[in-house]
C-alpha cells in the first residue's frame, strides 16, 4: 500500500474474519450516541486516493489564478500566459522553470514571438496579397498573428472556423503560412469567428484546464460537468473516487469503480463480456458441423437423430456417422453404442470433439464468474436506489416514528452506503478471480474461502437494513428496542467495513504468503492464520 498520508484513509490491519454484531450489542461506550457513528468516510472500504471535485465555476476560478501566477513572475500578457500554461499541462512550477532555463525555447515551443518582436512598432496599413486566395486586401497588425504573413478576412475565418469545428485543438491553431509556427493569439481568432464558434472557443479554453492536465480527469457521470483532481498520482495504479454527483469511477482508466482489480484485468473482462469470441466459444460447445455441408446445428431435443435444414443429410448427433447405420442395436434413439464403445476401448476424441470440450468447459469457466459478477452487480444498483429513496423520504418518516431528529439516523444511511459499496467489491472479485484463479491450488481455494464469507457477512448486514429496519416502518416499537437496533446496525456496518478493507488489500497484494505458509504448515511447522481460515471452511462463514 502507499503511505497513509496519501488516502483519505488506509486498510485496518487484522485478520480476515468477521465478528459477531453480537459483540456490539452491550458496547455502551462504542455506540452510546452518534458521536460513535461512522464518519462519512468509513463506509469507503476501498482505501480513497487524496482527491477534489471541482464545479465548472471552481475550474474556471483554478485557471484564473494558475494564468494570473505565471502573469506575475513571468511578466507575460495573459494570453501569452495561457498558451504557456497550456504548453506545460497547467503546471506552474514547470513553466517558471522552463522559462527561466531556456526563454527562446520555450517561446518556439509555445508558438510565442521573440521578446523583440512583442516590442516592435505597429505594422502600417499596406496592400498585400493573400497567401491563400491571391486576392490583393489591406493588410495591418489584424491580419497576421505577429509574424507578418497576412491573410484576408475570408480566408482567416474559414480556417479558423474549421479550425474550432474540429475540436479543442484550435487552441493551439498556429498561422498558416508553410513553415510558421506563430501562434493565433485569442484576439486575432475572436475579429474573424462568428459569434457561435467563438461560444465554442471560450468552452474550449475554460474545459483545457482539464483536457490538458493530467492530474485532472471529467467526471463520468451522464450530464456531469464536474471535473476530479487527484493529489498524488501513482503509477498506473486504479484510483476508485466518487465525484459529488454520486457517480463512483476509477479515476486512472474512467471505467466503473473496480478496486481491488487493476485497470487492464478489467479492460480485458469487459471487452471479453461484449467480445464476438464468447458468441465463438457457444457455437463451438453447444453446435457440431453437419458431417455432409459442414453448417453448424444445434440440437435442440433429445433425440440423437439430426437431420440438416441446410442439405436433408441425416446423421447421428454423438458419433455423427450416417443415421441408416444406427437403430436398436447401436442403442436406439436416445444413446450410441458406437460412440460409447470408441471412447470407451481406444479413448480417442477427433480434434473438433477436443475442441467442442475445451470450449464447454472454457465457456462453462466463464459463465460461472460472469453470472456473479452479474447478479451482484445488480445488487449494488438496487442497493444505490435505496440509498436514494432512504435519502429522499424514508428517512424522515422513520424519524417522525421513533421520534428521533434525522441527524441521529446517520447510522441507516451508513449501512446502505456500506452496503453499496461492498455490492461492487464483490462484484468486482469474481472479475479477479477469473483471469487470477485458473490452478486449483491453495490460494484458490482461500480465495474462494474470504470471498464466500464476505458475502454472508454482506447478507447479514443487508438483511438487518431490508428486513429488521423495515419493522419500525410497519410496528409500533419502544425507544428501547430501536437503540438496540442502533448497535446491531452500527456493529454489522463497522464489522463489514473492516473485513472488506483487509479483503481488498489481501487482493490487491495477490493473496502474499498463502502458499509458502500451507508448505511451512505441512512441514509441521505453526499452522498460520490463513490456513486455520482455510481448515475451518466446512463449518464457517462462508459456507
Amino acid at each position: 500500500m502507499d503511505d497513509e498520508e496519501d488516502y483519505y484513509m488506509s486498510a485496518d490491519d487484522g485478520e480476515l474474519s468477521q465478528g459477531s454484531a453480537a459483540d456490539y450489542e452491550d458496547d455502551d461506550d462504542a455506540f452510546a450516541d452518534d458521536t460513535a457513528c461512522l464518519n462519512a468516510a468509513e463506509h469507503v472500504v476501498v482505501p480513497r486516493a487524496a482527491y477534489q471535485c471541482f464545479g465548472a465555476v471552481e475550474v474556471r476560478a483554478k485557471q484564473s489564478e494558475a494564468i494570473a501566477r505565471v502573469v506575475a513572475v513571468l511578466q507575460v500578457n495573459t494570453d501569452e500566459a495561457t498558451q504557456l500554461l497550456r504548453t506545460f499541462k497547467w503546471n506552474v512550477n514547470t513553466v517558471n522553470e522552463e522559462w527561466f532555463a531556456d526563454e527562446e525555447r520555450v517561446r518556439t515551443s509555445a508558438g510565442l514571438l521573440p521578446r523583440d518582436a512583442d516590442a516592435s512598432e505597429p505594422e502600417p496599413e499596406r496592400v498585400v496579397r493573400c497567401g491563400v486566395c491571391f486576392e490583393d486586401f489591406s493588410a495591418d497588425a489584424s491580419t497576421n498573428p505577429g509574424c507578418r504573413h497576412d491573410f484576408c478576412g475570408e480566408c482567416w475565418r474559414g480556417y479558423l472556423e474549421n479550425a474550432v469545428d474540429n475540436g479543442p485543438s484550435c487552441l493551439d491553431a498556429r498561422c498558416p503560412h508553410e513553415g510558421c509556427g506563430a501562434r493565433v493569439t485569442e484576439a486575432l481568432a475572436r475579429r474573424f469567428l462568428s459569434d457561435a464558434a467563438a461560444e465554442k472557443l471560450s468552452t474550449f479554453q475554460w474545459r483545457s484546464w482539464v483536457d490538458d492536465n493530467p492530474r485532472v480527469k471529467w467526471c463520468v457521470g451522464p450530464g456531469c460537468e464536474r471535473s476530479v483532481q487527484i493529489d498524488v498520482v501513482r503509477g498506473k495504479r486504479p484510483v476508485d473516487v466518487t465525484c459529488h454527483c454520486g457517480t463512483s469511477f476509477c479515476w486512472q482508466c474512467q471505467e466503473q469503480a473496480h478496486r481491488p482489480v487493476d485497470c487492464e484485468t478489467v479492460r480485458k473482462w469487459l471487452i471479453k463480456n461484449s467480445a464476438e469470441s464468447e458468441n465463438m466459444n457457444w457455437i463451438l460447445a453447444n453446435t457440431k458441423p453437419c458431417p455432409e455441408c459442414k453448417r453448424p446445428i444445434e440440437k435442440s431435443m433429445g433425440c440423437m437423430h439430426m437431420t440438416c435444414s441446410q442439405c436433408q443429410y441425416q446423421f447421428c448427433w454423438m458419433c455423427q456417422g450416417k443415421w441408416a447405420d444406427h437403430g436398436e442395436r447401436t442403442g436406439g434413439f436416445y444413446a450410441c453404442n458406437t460412440y460409447e464403445k470408441e471412447k470407451k476401448y481406444t479413448k480417442n476424441f477427433s480434434e473438433d470433439e477436443m475442441r467442442r470440450a475445451l470450449a464447454k468447459s472454457s465457456l462453462e469457466r466463464y459463465m460461472h464468474y460472469y453470472e456473479r459478477w452479474l447478479a451482484h452487480g445488480s445488487s449494488q444498483v438496487k442497493a444505490v436506489n435505496d440509498l436514494k429513496e432512504m435519502t429522499e423520504s424514508k428517512i424522515a418518516r422513520l424519524g417522525d416514528l421513533q421520534n428521533t431528529p434525522a441527524s441521529q439516523l446517520k447510522f441507516v444511511m451508513d449501512a446502505l452506503e456500506q452496503i453499496a459499496e461492498c455490492r461492487r467489491v464483490l462484484k468486482w472479485t469474481y472479475g479477479y478471480g477469473f483471469y487470477n484463479m485458473e490452478d486449483d491450488g491453495m490460494k484458490k481455494k482461500f480465495f474462494e474461502y474470504i470471498q464466500a464469507d464476505a458475502e454472508v457477512g454482506l447478507e447479514r448486514l443487508t438483511k438487518a437494513v431490508e428486513t429488521d429496519l423495515e419493522e419500525f416502518f410497519h410496528e409500533e416499537k419502544t425507544a428501547e428496542e430501536f437503540d438496540t437496533f442502533r448497535g446491531v446496525l452500527t456493529g454489522l456496518t463497522s464489522v463489514t467495513a473492516k473485513y472488506f478493507k483487509t479483503l481488498v488489500t489481501e487482493l490487491e497484494e495477490g493473496l502474499p504468503g498463502v502458499e509458502s505458509e500451507a508448505v511451512d504448515a505441512a512441514g509441521g511447522g505453526k499452522k498460520p492464520g490463513v490456513l486455520t481460515r482455510l481448515a475451518a471452511a466446512g463449518g464457517g462463514a462462508g459456507k
